[in-house]
């Protein structure tokens, strides 16, 4: 039999848990400098979800461009943060759907339904964002997609798990608030001369 895993009423707050991880790894997506960075040396790019910024060989210092000036990057920017608000909502709903001492079934499927919704925005920006930024601004050199962009679709995995867990938890309710009492598994002596 498979189970969908949590089936134990100690084992509840992993799925809050792991909501709060990401909303970490969210914020490090969000405010992260590193969507995009050369990835040689000369360093001469960098950018994050808000702004690109480039640099000369020889100079030290950045010269930053908005990414609000394009429509496609207030479009990523605008879906991945609605995104995140919504899950950060849906982490304040997990938590206290779990500690209600009875849980309420139906409101935890309505929490995997909008984390589903959460993923959809999450990937929506995750995909505009890469394809439009190596349409629109002109790139020198090897770049690559880096850490912060990393930690987006990280949050983005971890958000669609806890969706499909959500979503069928309220399948093994009993198991859950201790309904159910365990079945013990033993044979006679005669069957087993081990364990004489």
């Amino acid at each position: 039999m498979v189970v969908c895993s949590l089936a134990c009423w100690r084992c509840r707050w992993l799925l809050p848990l792991l909501l709060g991880l990401a909303i970490i790894m969210g914020i490090i997506a969000l405010a992260g400098r590193g969507w995009l960075e050369s990835e040689s040396a000369p360093y001469v790019h960098q950018a994050s979800l808000w702004e690109s910024c480039t640099r000369g060989e020889q100079d030290l210092n950045w010269s930053c461009e908005s990414l609000m000036d394009y429509g496609w990057g207030r479009a990523a920017a605008a879906t991945y943060l609605v995104g995140f608000v919504i899950l950060v909502i849906c982490f304040a709903l997990a938590v206290i759907a779990f500690s209600v001492e009875i849980l309420r079934f139906n409101f935890v499927r309505g929490i995997g339904g909008l984390l589903f919704v959460v993923a959809a925005f999450q990937i929506i920006g995750l995909v505009i964002y890469p394809v439009k930024f190596t349409e629109e601004i002109p790139l020198t050199g090897d770049n690559m997609f880096s850490w912060a962009y990393g930690f987006g679709w990280a949050s983005t995995v971890v958000v669609i798990g806890c969706a499909f867990f959500f979503c069928c938890l309220p399948n093994w309710e009993d198991e859950v608030l201790g309904n159910i009492k365990p079945t013990y598994y033993y044979s006679s002596p005669d069957k087993a001369p081990y364990l004489n």
